[in-house]
């Protein structure tokens, strides 16, 4: 028995689930997300809860029930809330600035170095802090 899988998500206010024979669609205020998962673990809603369950006790498949259930509730928690990461960096001429959607990051080397955002990423600099934020 997975200890995670059992655990019930809870579905916040402002946050709306659907879910289609094997993928689940969630939106709230950040924005939406649509996942598909395997078939051997059923997704249910039930009132302002999502429950997942395992469909065969003795599969190997079982590992995927606490899987499954944690990526659901961090849909539910980007859709909501959302995700930030704060990088902190140090050095004498280190800099990192935003340029459009990419990120630039002078580190002493010979050239800048740029990081192009992926989708629904967006970065933000302040000062020697990086923040980079987003849903999924």
């Amino acid at each position: 028995m997975s200890k995670i899988g059992k655990k019930i998500i809870e579905i916040p206010k402002g946050v709306e689930v659907k879910i289609d024979a094997d993928s689940v669609w969630a939106k709230g205020p950040k924005g939406e997300l649509k996942k598909t998962f395997h078939d051997s673990v059923s997704i249910s809603v039930e009132g302002n809860n999502i429950i997942v369950k395992n469909k065969k006790t003795d599969s190997p498949d079982t590992a995927l029930w606490g899987l499954v259930r944690s990526l659901l509730a961090n849909m539910i928690k980007g859709v909501n809330e959302g995700f930030e990461k704060n990088l902190e960096f140090e050095g004498i001429g280190y800099k990192a600035s935003v340029k459009g959607d990419n990120l630039e990051l002078n580190l002493g080397y010979s050239h800048p170095i740029f990081i192009k955002a992926p989708a629904g990423i967006e970065f933000k600099v302040d000062k020697n802090v990086i923040k980079i934020s987003g849903i999924d």
